[in-house]
């Protein structure tokens, strides 16, 4: 696991388009490549590049196969990626949590000035 930015934030996940596709994962065993293509609402392209990438960091694996006669390609989220995707988000809210502390402890937080505006 690498980090971006804070401890515990997985550079490999980090990105939005990354972190949406193996939230979605998360979800299911494995899902066909045109569901995760639609749900995150991005190209073909964007996605096979997005998937590339968690492939090769060990997030998500790859099957092709057939559904009749039709060629298809099937993506899972492995232990390995369901594990980062979990630091990565007890990161994130440790970091908010961090972040709505501080913004307590900061006398009228609310953004006014000493003149009320």
């Amino acid at each position: 696991m690498t980090e971006a930015g804070p401890p515990g934030l997985d550079k490999e996940i980090h990105h939005p388009t990354r972190l949406t596709v193996a939230a979605f994962l998360s979800g299911c065993a494995e899902a066909e490549f045109s569901t995760v293509r639609d749900y995150c609402g991005v190209t073909d392209s964007v996605l096979s590049k997005t998937v590339a990438t968690l492939e090769k960091a060990g997030y998500v694996s790859v099957r092709k196969g057939y559904f009749g006669k039709r060629p298809r390609t099937w993506l899972a989220l492995t232990l390995t990626g369901r594990t980062a995707l979990a630091a990565h988000l007890a990161a994130l809210e440790t970091l908010a949590g961090a972040a709505r502390r501080a913004g307590a402890e900061v006398p009228d937080a609310g953004g006014a000035d000493e003149e009320g505006t």
